[in-house]
C-alpha cells in the first residue's frame, strides 16, 4: 500500500510559500510557509501534519490492541504535540508527545496500560519516528 502527497514551493525560505495536496484531496493546495511553520501565520506546516498522523495512527492502533484484549472503548481522544528544536545548526524533531483521554466503562487499568504501551510502540508512525515518544493517559471509567 502506498500513499501520495505533493508539495509545491515558490520563492525563498522566509518570503516564499507553498501548498500541499494529498491524493485523497483531503489537503488540496493547502498553504504552508515559513510563517505558518515558525511563527503564527495562516496555513499548515510539516510538524502539524506529523502530529495529526501520529495521533491518528496511535489511536487506531490502540483500538486494535484494546479489541484484542476484549475491551471496547466508548471514546478515545488523542492529542499529539510535536516538538521542533534548534540543534547542531539546524532543526530536529526532538519529541512526539501523545496525550490520551479514554472513556472505557469498567476497564481494567493493567490491561489498558498494556494496550496503550503496545499501541505506542507498534503503530507504524511511531516506528517511523527517530525521536523520543512520550505518552500520558487518562482513563475515565
Amino acid at each position: 500500500m502506498k500513499r501520495t502527497a505533493q508539495a509545491q514551493w515558490h520563492g525563498d525560505l522566509k518570503s516564499g510559500s507553498g501548498n500541499l495536496t494529498t491524493a485523497s484531496k483531503t489537503l488540496s493546495a493547502t498553504p504552508y510557509s515559513f510563517h505558518s511553520r515558525f511563527e503564527q501565520g495562516q496555513g499548515t506546516n510539516p510538524e502539524e501534519l506529523l502530529a495529526a498522523a501520529h495521533a491518528g495512527c496511535f489511536t487506531m492502533a490502540l483500538s486494535l490492541q484494546l479489541a484484542q484484549a476484549g475491551i471496547i472503548a466508548e471514546s478515545l481522544d488523542t492529542e499529539c504535540t510535536i516538538t521542533l528544536d534548534q540543534q547542531d545548526g539546524g532543526f530536529a524533531i526532538t519529541e512526539s508527545h501523545l496525550k490520551l483521554k479514554a472513556k472505557i466503562p469498567g476497564a481494567n487499568r493493567e490491561a489498558f496500560d498494556k494496550a496503550t504501551n503496545a499501541a505506542k510502540a507498534g503503530c507504524p508512525v511511531s516506528k517511523l519516528y527517530n525521536t523520543n515518544i512520550t505518552l500520558e493517559t487518562e482513563l475515565i471509567g
